[in-house]
């Protein structure tokens, strides 16, 4: 905190009720979701968690006349990089199973120590810097710095322009190093296009796309119909079979099941699959009488 800010701001005496009943609202919900994030076994959950905290941190921002950094907390941090990593998650998949073998031996503990020690340097010196200081408002500090934004960009690019630039080429070699650490090393070089296919054909595989479900055309062609009940495609000599001559057969000069003309009283060449009650005990198939009209 910059002291000369603090020495031109004015005490604050009171605080608006209003103010005071949002902050006693939000801020434990923003505790409970920070302990939520780091003891949740979910890595979704805890992404959730997290997005509640931060916009719990931007309505604190908020209350005390930091709109720049409010929005800044929402739109940025909520909106865009956890919406990001939920996106991420959602797409890779979340394994639920917990790994209880440390790869490293005693990094629990480094941790630990590191923590309390990172805590130290927080509280410490901080405490130094404001002890005897009165009670500033943002407000205040703001119209002494010519406003938020203005503030904030001259502590921003003057006084912490070292840290600032720090942080960014911190930022850079993390993406690389998730670049790196993502990137998968080839075995071999990559195959052509000429190669998949030789290597398709040679296997045998289908080299047209696939039919939807429920059509049985061997061919997304124009001059070829669907395969019929029957098995066949209504196909004779190669070309696309036409109607009989009573219009009421599927296919007068093909080998399907109801093949033949209505009304001829003759049955149809080739097997023809018997349905009804009486199928197993021989009765006439479905069409081999006369005006079957299939």
């Amino acid at each position: 905190m910059d002291p000369h800010l603090l020495a031109a701001a004015a005490p604050i005496t009171s605080t608006s009720g209003g103010e005071a009943l949002t902050f006693w609202i939000i801020a434990p919900i923003a505790v409970l979701g920070a302990l939520g994030m780091v003891l949740a076994k979910n890595a979704v959950h805890g992404a959730l968690l997290l997005v509640a905290n931060l916009f719990c941190v931007a309505v604190c921002y908020l209350l005390q006349d930091a709109p720049f950094l409010g929005f800044v907390q929402i739109v940025v941090y909520t909106g865009a990089i956890m919406v990001l990593f939920l996106f991420v998650l959602m797409l890779i998949g979340v394994d639920s199973t917990e790994s209880l073998v440390e790869t490293l031996r005693g990094q629990r503990l480094a941790a630990t120590v590191l923590g309390l020690g990172f805590a130290g340097l927080l509280v410490f010196p901080l405490g130094k810097v404001i002890k005897g200081q009165p009670a500033a408002g943002v407000a205040d500090v703001n119209k002494a710095g010519g406003g938020n934004i203005h503030a904030i960009a001259r502590l921003l690019f003057t006084d912490y322009v070292f840290a600032f630039e720090a942080v960014s080429a911190l930022l850079v070699i993390a993406a690389v190093g998730a670049m790196i650490l993502t990137h998968r090393e080839r075995t071999g070089p990559k195959p052509s296009q000429r190669e998949t296919l030789r290597r398709r054909i040679e296997s045998g595989a289908v080299l047209t796309p696939v039919p939807g479900p429920g059509v049985y055309a061997r061919a997304d062609s124009a001059d070829q119909r669907p395969a019929l009940p029957g098995g066949s495609n209504g196909l004779v000599g190669g070309a696309p079979s036409e109607l009989g001559p009573g219009g009421g057969a599927a296919g007068g000069r093909g080998d399907d099941a109801g093949a033949g003309d209505a009304g001829d009283g003759k049955a149809p060449s080739g097997p023809v699959p018997a349905t009804g009650p009486g199928a197993a005990g021989g009765a006439a198939p479905v069409g081999a009488g006369k005006g079957s009209g299939l």
